[in-house]
């Protein structure tokens, strides 16, 4: 973590910094009850989850006017999830928020626009970024349910200290901060909500109602209620990059069950990976014993496999922990499964047809299934470092890598598997598996042609 200066030799444009208050409400009128910017939720406390989710949407430099908890928000940080951006720290016993000089100060560190919060809201990555592409000169963001007469209900309901439906942040632009500490000196107060209502009535503030998009949503955390609120909308906006009909409807709603359990217990990302690895390895060894009973028994097994796998990635975004070797771990490690259940299904079809003239055609498919298999994943991987520098030579390029990778990683064929099983045609499966791996190789070889690449080198 970066701690204290910000950068002022570089002039930054538009919404990039952010001033946090954790230790008061920004509008001044609603009163937390059990809950502190030390309140964990979902693994990370609120501070936390603000500074990062600040972060992961862009915002580049931090303000905290911290109270007397600043040395545990301090070592909150360092222990969580790496801070990159700037944060300089304010203690509010050295810039009251009632002395004009300490809003002064802040409009000397800050070029554009400002995100004025406090922590007693959990809200997505997709807000912060559609604030910071909605500001526009001179005016003020709020966001909260839509109000018939906009800016000027808003600021009524923060005035009057009945905001609790409202977000506790809102976009300022720069060179207002002096005005808000002037206010500050006429009402011996916390100046936002006052100087939000007068801005209202020039016609400055706009209201951002996030409930009219389910990308947008935010949840006001004042009280023990509001926090299972919020922990419930964190796991229902789970969604990964890449799933299927079976992940969407199936897969993820169980795993959510397994997310709240492994977030409990405090496994990371990689370790689940490797757990799903391993009940998807004891299914594999469940399939070469070829019996009916331990095939259904299997396919049951690489099902709760598939489950698991989706929590490994919910709790990397839940708790701000994903990285790029994690994302490439649980593809390569579901490819290893994938290849182990194919062979295993191969073995228990031998083994059920040893001593006839076919026997060898299960080995057969097998091996195809498992080869292509790997020549997919080696070329997926080729395709995503095509991605990653840009090298495709059209979209057209682009968005067939992309349909193809969310095949790749889908995990719709758990359920398959278990319909082969459970109708004693786990041998027809193996055909159909040689024959798509090998088909999906040929078909990813075809997309990274060197005509679809540009001659940049990679």
């Amino acid at each position: 973590m970066n701690e204290p200066i910000l950068d002022k030799g570089t002039e930054l444009q538009g919404l990039s910094t952010a001033v946090l208050f954790p230790s008061v409400d920004l509008f001044g009128g609603r009163v937390r009850k059990a809950v502190g910017p030390l309140t964990p939720i979902v693994g990370v406390s609120l501070f936390q989850r603000t500074v990062l989710t600040l972060q992961r949407a862009g915002i580049r430099q931090l303000i905290v006017l911290s109270g007397p908890e600043e040395e545990q928000l301090k070592q909150a940080l360092l222990r969580g999830p790496r801070v990159t951006i700037p944060v300089r720290w304010m203690p509010i016993r050295e810039f009251p928020l009632d002395d004009p000089r300490t809003w002064e100060s802040l409009a000397a560190e800050v070029r554009g626009f400002c995100l004025l919060s406090g922590v007693g809201t959990v809200f997505p990555r997709p807000l912060i970024e559609q604030l910071r592409s909605d500001v526009r000169a001179g005016q003020a963001i709020v966001v909260g349910p839509a109000l018939p007469d906009g800016g000027d209900a808003v600021a009524r309901a923060w005035r009057s200290g009945q905001g609790g439906g409202m977000a506790d942040f809102m976009v300022m632009p720069a060179s207002e901060l002096n005005a808000a500490g002037r206010l500050a000196a006429e009402f011996d107060t916390m100046p936002i909500a006052r100087w939000l209502e007068r801005a209202a009535v020039d016609g400055r503030v706009r209201l951002l109602p996030g409930a009219d998009d389910p990308s947008l949503w935010y949840q006001p955390v004042l009280t023990e209620g509001d926090l299972l609120q919020a922990e419930r909308r964190l796991y229902t906006s789970l969604k990964g990059e890449f799933e299927g009909f079976v992940d969407r409807f199936f897969n993820r709603k169980l795993s959510r069950w397994c997310t709240r359990a492994f977030v409990a217990v405090g496994w990371s990302p990689n370790a689940i990976t490797f757990l799903a690895t391993a009940i998807g390895t004891l299914a594999a060894a469940g399939f070469a014993v070829g019996t009916y009973a331990t095939g259904v028994a299997a396919a049951l097994l690489f099902q709760l496999a598939a489950v698991i796998d989706c929590s490994d990635g919910e709790v990397a975004r839940l708790t701000f922990t994903e990285s790029p070797f994690g994302a490439w771990l649980d593809i390569a490690l579901d490819n290893v499964v994938h290849m182990a259940i194919f062979g295993g299904i191969a073995l228990g079809a031998y083994g059920n047809a040893a001593g006839t003239d076919h026997a060898w055609i299960p080995l057969a498919l097998g091996a195809a299934a498992i080869a292509g298999n790997a020549l997919s994943f080696a070329l997926v991987n080729r395709a995503q470092n095509i991605k990653a520098a840009s090298k495709w030579k059209t979209p057209l390029h682009a968005a067939w890598s992309g349909f193809m990778l969310r095949n790749l990683a889908s995990r719709d064929f758990s359920v398959v598997v278990l319909l082969f099983a459970v109708f004693g045609k786990l041998e027809v499966f193996l055909w159909l598996a040689a024959v798509g791996s090998v088909a999906f190789a040929g078909v990813m070889a075809w997309i990274i042609r060197p005509g679809a690449v540009t001659t940049k080198s990679l």
